[in-house]
């Protein structure tokens, strides 16, 4: 089954209820695919939830034009902005919950790593210690201890009630965060602002991202103008050629 890919503006502009949008059509059945941009913000899982400075901490970054949205999936922070590409598969998965985890992880990189090696940024998976929203299958830049990250993954699977036994048992959301040309040091600033206002103790190192106009001026590749446009246009035609992991 291949992905449908959604035209940006026919979904809302508030991102969790795109996440909700996405979620129905794969419940109904389908497998779609949204590449899009967030305007400035920060994102949390619902698990912030336990930190009794949150509510004041949103409020205080709203007035500063940085809304603070809860997600559904979990993990950690993760800045939006300018720069900053997302990609989200939803798809239905018949199969018993978080049987498919792994695959789905692996599956959602291979996307993201043969569409930045078309542009010349070779990467791999791996947990890169110092970054936001820090998991296994970050998608890094660089050999071993010194690799840095270069996008974030998260999945998150609802179950589909139904009285047919060939319908999805459920409707999973793959997420990927990918830093094309984004300021580093801008997006850790307001990401260690953040942490630091609930005191959650958590905070980023600049050191351990990196953008994808950073990994080609790195890799001695000439950077484009366009290079937002380039990556998207990859991620497009990547998306357009995968099918749906094994099930």
């Amino acid at each position: 089954m291949p992905f449908d890919l959604i035209d940006p503006t026919a979904l809302p502009a508030d991102p969790m209820q795109a996440e909700e949008t996405l979620l129905a059509r794969a419940a109904a059945g389908d497998a779609v695919a949204h590449i899009w941009e967030a305007p400035l913000s920060l994102v949390v899982p619902r698990s912030y939830q336990r930190y009794a400075a949150l509510a004041d901490a949103r409020e205080a970054f709203a007035r500063r034009g940085c809304p603070v949205w809860l997600r559904l999936s979990g993990g950690g922070l993760v800045p939006q902005g300018p720069g900053i590409l997302n990609l989200s598969l939803a798809y239905p998965v018949r199969a018993p919950m978080g049987t498919l985890s792994e695959s789905i992880y692996v599956h959602l990189c291979r996307i993201l790593a043969d569409a930045l090696n078309s542009l010349g940024v070779l990467t791999h998976w791996q947990a890169v210690e110092g970054s936001f929203c820090d998991g296994r299958f970050n998608l890094a830049w660089g050999p071993g201890d010194d690799a840095r990250k270069i996008a974030g993954t998260a999945q998150y699977w609802r179950r589909v009630p139904h009285g047919d036994r060939d319908a999805p048992l459920y409707a999973v959301l793959a997420h990927a965060v990918l830093l094309v040309d984004a300021d580093p040091i801008e997006i850790n600033e307001r990401a260690n602002a953040f942490e630091a206002m609930i005191e959650s103790g958590r905070r980023y190192e600049e050191m351990r991202v990196v953008t994808v106009a950073q990994a080609l001026a790195y890799e001695c590749f000439s950077m484009p103008a366009d290079v937002r446009d380039r990556v998207r246009a990859a991620l497009i035609a990547r998306v357009k050629d995968a099918s749906l992991p094994e099930q």
